[in-house]
């Protein structure tokens, strides 16, 4: 990847809080918890998904960078959804959490060097993982969700 395609992605890495919150726009408690005739994740729900995925990317940046080799570990997001009781809690702590995990680790990518870009470790579900991938990957993460969500209000009041 050159200099340019990654100045692309961390600036959209950058926007993905704000893409995420303007999905949100004017959505009312039922709105937040309004299913998708598919069975899908409410908004809600989806929230709390995107928010759990950039903390723990966030964390698996800092370990492909700082650790030899690590093994980045996946999970169940199914499972988080249930367990972690995504249906009814409340939204602005997940989008604060949103934002500073986005915030640091822009931060970090700012400062990254060329060798630092080319790090790898082994994800336990994708196999080689490196900091390339990962920023393909978590550029447009908040992006996805933000049009989940809209397809999702779109449904409902449709």
């Amino acid at each position: 990847m050159d200099a340019a395609r990654r100045a692309e992605l961390v600036a959209r890495y950058r926007g993905g809080h704000a893409v995420l919150v303007a999905s949100l726009e004017g959505i009312d408690e039922a709105g937040l918890d309004a299913r998708p005739a598919d069975g899908g994740w409410t908004p809600r729900e989806v929230v709390h998904h995107t928010a759990d995925s950039e903390m723990t990317a966030a964390i698996r940046l800092r370990r492909l960078i700082a650790e030899e080799d690590p093994v980045i570990v996946g999970y169940d997001g199914d499972t988080f959804a249930v367990r972690l009781h995504y249906g009814d809690r409340p939204i602005e702590p997940a989008l604060d959490a949103i934002a500073a995990a986005r915030s640091t680790t822009a931060q970090i990518l700012d400062r990254l060097t060329d060798a630092d870009w080319a790090r790898t470790g082994t994800h336990t579900e994708a196999g080689a993982y490196g900091v390339e991938p990962w920023l393909e990957t978590y550029a447009v993460h908040c992006d996805d969700h933000a049009d989940q969500i809209r397809r999702a209000r779109a449904e409902t009041t449709s």
